[in-house]
C-alpha cells in the first residue's frame, strides 16, 4: 500500500518540481499521516480514496487539484482540534505556493479541503467537489464489520475523552448525517451506499 501511494505522488508532484522536493513532500505526508495518534485518518485512509478514484477517473474535471485534495485534506488531525480542515488548507496552499501551482487551481485546491469540515459541497462548477466528499465518507456504507471496525478507529482517535463526553457528540454528529435529504452527493455513491450507510449510522446510535 506504501509503495503504491509513494508512486502515485511522485507521478503527481513530479509534474510540478524535482525530485528532490517530491521525495521531501511525500516525507512529510508520510510522517503526519503515520503519526501515532491516527487510527483512521492515515494513509490507509488515502489509499482507500485513491482506489476509488480510479474508478471515476473520466468524470473528474481537474484530476491533479483533487489528487493534490486527498492527499492534504487530513494532512492536520488531532481530536482536540476544531479547525484541522482550515489548518490543513493552509497546509497545502504553502506546499502547493512552492511547486508553484496555478493560483485559481491552488484555491479550488483549498475549497475541496474546507468542504470536508460539514461535507457541503462548496464547488458547484462541476461534479469534482461532490466526489471527494463522497468517497471521504463511503466507509459510511460498507459492511457492518468494516464500519464498526471504523467506529473502533474513531474511538481511538477520540480516547482522550470519556465515553460520557465522546458519546453525546458522536450521536450528535451521526444525526446530523441522518437529517441530510442524502448522505451522499453523486449518483453512484447515492445509488451504491446511501441505503446501507443509513442503516449503519442507525445501528452505531443505537450502540452509544
Amino acid at each position: 500500500m506504501k509503495k503504491w501511494l509513494k508512486d502515485n505522488w511522485f507521478t503527481l508532484a513530479s509534474n510540478y518540481t524535482d525530485e528532490e522536493t517530491t521525495n521531501g513532500f511525500w516525507k512529510d505526508l508520510e510522517t503526519h499521516y503515520t503519526s501515532k495518534n491516527r487510527h483512521y485518518h492515515n494513509l490507509s485512509h488515502l489509499y482507500h480514496m485513491f482506489l476509488q478514484l480510479e474508478d471515476f477517473k473520466t468524470d473528474i474535471k481537474d484530476l491533479d487539484s483533487l489528487k493534490f485534495a486527498i492527499w492534504y485534506h487530513d494532512i492536520i488531525y488531532k481530536a482536540t482540534n476544531k479547525d484541522n480542515e482550515e489548518q490543513s488548507a493552509v497546509f497545502a496552499k504553502k506546499r502547493l505556493n512552492i511547486l508553484n501551482f496555478e493560483e485559481k487551481r491552488l484555491k479550488n485546491v483549498e475549497n475541496l479541503i474546507i468542504s470536508t469540515k460539514k461535507h457541503q459541497i462548496i464547488l458547484d462548477e462541476n461534479n469534482d467537489n461532490a466526489y471527494l466528499l463522497d468517497f471521504d465518507l463511503s466507509i459510511l456504507g460498507s459492511d457492518w464489520e468494516t464500519y464498526l471496525n471504523y467506529t473502533q478507529q474513531i474511538r481511538k482517535e477520540y480516547k482522550i475523552y470519556p465515553d460520557f463526553m465522546y458519546n453525546p457528540g458522536r450521536r450528535k454528529v451521526l444525526q446530523h448525517f441522518l437529517e441530510r435529504e442524502t448522505l451522499y452527493f453523486t449518483d453512484a455513491y447515492q445509488s451504491e451506499f446511501e441505503n446501507k450507510a443509513r442503516e449503519n449510522i442507525i445501528r452505531e446510535i443505537e450502540l452509544l
